[in-house]
């Protein structure tokens, strides 16, 4: 058992004595909170904390950490408020206990959105100061480390937790010796018969690998003495995680894995990293296109490092990797690097900068997140990154996840590029806005202040915060464009009662908005554009006398029809039952979430809508309007080689854009062509029929009806 007094000599190994003392009074206080509590493994429950400090410890944390981690189930699991923690140990200490605290208080839906609310909160807290992180890592730790005491489904569904979400945090952190115990304790219990086997196979195959890797780490320092280089080589072996994802990732059995041999050399200099690689690469030849150099393009969390596969003396392929003492410390200890080695040199400061920088990511994505679990999927996307480096025309570099695309570019450059952008040049070249990037490139953005995102860009983003920025802002503009649209539907049923906005009184407005539990006349009329309430029974509630009924109202035959100018944009909709363009009939169904959906007067699909009468809209089309709308037409023509080109050549001739072909073979003789066609109004539909009718091979053509 680890004790107080065990952690308190750690500890002074390298704080200040009365540091050390507030440590054993927070063990004080935390003994005193949790007394009575014990494990699901029967221990009493102080033991947990005290070993969370232990790990922190270890990585030679500040008191405060240290402190924080001690008391870190206080808030949560006793009676002790906030507070409290902060009147005996300081506000410091107290925001750190709050960040790591569950959400016990709220009540959620789901399991799924309290999950996803409290990983929102502790990354909130984690951007106002990084050691709530730390706090947790270790936290989670030590929970992994004790799992067995769980029942099973518990221990399955918190180990993929911890490979979905808090290893590859810590890897996005640095925290490479944290990462790798947390990956090994999950796959152990996710998968524990594939664990077993593996397990064994390593071993199994160990005692000649052994030999095998002695002989290349003698040779490989002998070949280094030789060239005067000061250098320390170490050979190990492949982490069982990375081994199982390398397996399936790449359907390959364990004898196939060849590259389970890795080794590490260690040098003074940058300089000397690149000596050391040419050295190498003279003992043993490299495979082709297996090298990386992270030391001049780092990746995202600060890791720097050579990497290259060589083949091995009996042809086995090798991994290594070249480093520094100073990127070899950043490399394990990640941002922590800052307190563990007390270093200021330019490596844990990058880490810590790029740590930072995806922490204000967050806090944006975070903000523009519509709520907890699509803000928790956004950073899972950015938790599994495999990067590309391009160039800005200013010569920086910049690091996407791989796949990433001229938008991501854009929105990681700043969201204001982001939301003007309205195409891309690739080493010169214009290339489409959805085509991936290949890290070398020099990549252009080109912004223009007209500019705005697209919701089609939502089908190629790969990074969370050009998907949190694009969704932010279609929001933003559907709620614009209901708006507008209320404003137009409730006007339109005021006026039928002879009544303006401006005549209403202020009063009843008020009294309205407290009726429906609203803010503010905007939310009404969004509301009313959403089709989630009716215009003409809002418009009963603000007349001064209220004594109309919905069915006067449903029966007036005096009200004002809606223009509609085929523009308004996500609220008004058309029906793809019947695709009605400028010339029809048209009749408008308020439909909840969607604003206004228009059909033809003649649509079929219109019977399922006559038992609500409430929700009909009297709609014209406006005088002289622009635009293309879709429409159907079918065309029966004879099977003869060709015909489809004459046909789609004769409609464009007419200025109409094919969108859709469909083809139907009806019998040996005749096929039936189904085009989806863009026009301007039903004249120009009827010119396009009239030149159709008048090919040779076709024998019938018509508008498609629902």
């Amino acid at each position: 058992m680890f004790l107080i007094s065990d952690l308190c000599g750690l500890a002074d190994n390298y704080l200040e004595p009365d540091q050390v003392r507030e440590i054993y009074r927070a063990y004080q206080f935390g003994a005193e909170a949790h007394e009575g509590q014990r494990r699901a493994s029967g221990e009493p429950y102080i033991q947990h904390p005290i070993q969370v400090a232990k790990i922190l410890a270890e990585m030679r944390l500040d008191y405060q950490s240290i402190v924080a981690a001690i008391l870190h189930d206080v808030i949560e699991d006793t009676d002790t408020a906030k507070p409290q923690i902060a009147k005996q140990f300081g506000k410091e200490v107290a925001e750190l206990v709050d960040g790591v605290s569950k959400l016990t208080q709220i009540s959620f839906e789901s399991r799924a959105e309290a999950q996803a609310e409290y990983f929102r909160k502790m990354l909130m807290a984690m951007a106002r100061d990084i050691r709530v992180i730390l706090v947790k890592l270790a936290d989670r730790l030590h929970n992994m480390r004790t799992l067995s005491a769980l029942p099973m489904d518990k221990r399955r569904r918190i180990a993929r937790e911890t490979l979905e979400i808090y290893a590859p945090i810590a890897h996005r952190l640095g925290l490479n010796n944290i990462r790798l115990e947390l990956e090994d304790l999950g796959f152990r219990t996710l998968h524990p018969m594939r664990y077993r086997i593996l397990s064994a196979e390593v071993k199994k195959a160990r005692g000649h690998r052994k030999q095998v890797v002695r002989k290349i780490e003698t040779s490989m320092k002998r070949r280094l003495r030789q060239e005067e280089l000061n250098a320390r080589v170490e050979g190990r072996e492949k982490h069982l995680y990375s081994l199982y994802r390398k397996m399936r990732g790449k359907r390959l059995s364990f004898a196939e894995v060849h590259d389970v041999y890795a080794f590490r050399i260690t040098v003074d200099t940058a300089d000397a990293c690149y000596r050391a690689l040419g050295i190498m690469h003279g003992l043993y030849k490299p495979v082709p296109g297996k090298f990386k150099d992270y030391v001049a393009l780092p990746k995202p969390n600060g890791y720097q490092s050579l990497h290259t596969v060589l083949f091995g003396p009996y042809g086995t392929p090798m991994e290594v990797q070249i480093r520094t003492e100073d990127m070899h410390a950043v490399a394990e200890a990640g941002i922590a690097a800052h307190w563990l080695y007390k270093s200021s040199d330019s490596a844990t400061s990058t880490a810590q900068k790029r740590a930072r920088q995806w922490l204000k990511e967050l806090l944006e994505m975070q903000k523009q997140s519509g709520d907890s679990i699509e803000f928790l999927e956004n950073v899972k996307v950015d938790l599994f990154p495999k990067e590309v480096y391009v160039f800005t025309p200013a010569g920086d570099i910049m690091a996407l996840p791989r796949g990433a695309t001229p938008v991501d570019l854009a929105y990681a450059v700043h969201t204001d590029v982001g939301n003007t952008c309205i195409a891309a040049k690739t080493d010169g070249r214009y290339t489409p806005l959805s085509t991936p990037l290949v890290t070398g490139q020099n990549v252009e953005i080109v912004t223009a202040p007209w500019g705005r995102p697209s919701a089609n860009w939502l089908n190629f983003v790969v990074t969370g915060k050009a998907r949190s920025n694009i969704r932010n802002y279609l929001k933003h503009l559907r709620t614009g464009e209901a708006i507008e649209l209320g404003q137009r539907l409730l006007t339109q049923a005021l006026a039928s009662e002879s009544l303006s906005m401006e005549e209403v009184p202020a009063k009843r407005i008020e009294t309205l908005l407290d009726e429906y539990h609203l803010q503010s006349i905007d939310e009404l009329l969004e509301e009313i554009g959403l089709g989630k309430r009716i215009a003409p029974l809002v418009a009963l509630r603000l007349l001064p006398n209220r004594a109309s009924g919905i069915k006067e109202v449903v029966g007036r035959n005096d009200k004002q029809p809606l223009y509609i100018k085929g523009s308004e944009g996500m609220v008004v909709n058309f029906g793809k039952c019947c695709h009605p363009i400028p010339g029809d009939n048209v009749i408008g169904f308020l439909s909840a979430g969607r604003g206004i959906v228009i059909h033809t007067s003649s649509c079929r699909n219109l019977v399922d809508f006559s038992d609500k009468p409430e929700k009909w809209v009297d709609v014209v089309w406006q005088p002289n309007i622009e635009g293309e709308f879709p429409v159907e037409i079918r065309v029966v023509v004879k099977d003869q080689k060709g015909v489809l080109a004459t046909v789609a050549a004769a409609i464009s001739e007419l200025g109409a854009n094919i969108e859709n072909v469909g083809l139907e073979n009806r019998d040996g003789a005749n096929s039936t062509l189904t085009f989806l066609l863009a026009v301007s109004d039903r004249i120009h539909l009827a010119k396009i029929i009239r030149r159709v009718r008048g090919i040779a091979q076709v024998s019938k053509i018509a508008r498609a009806h629902s």
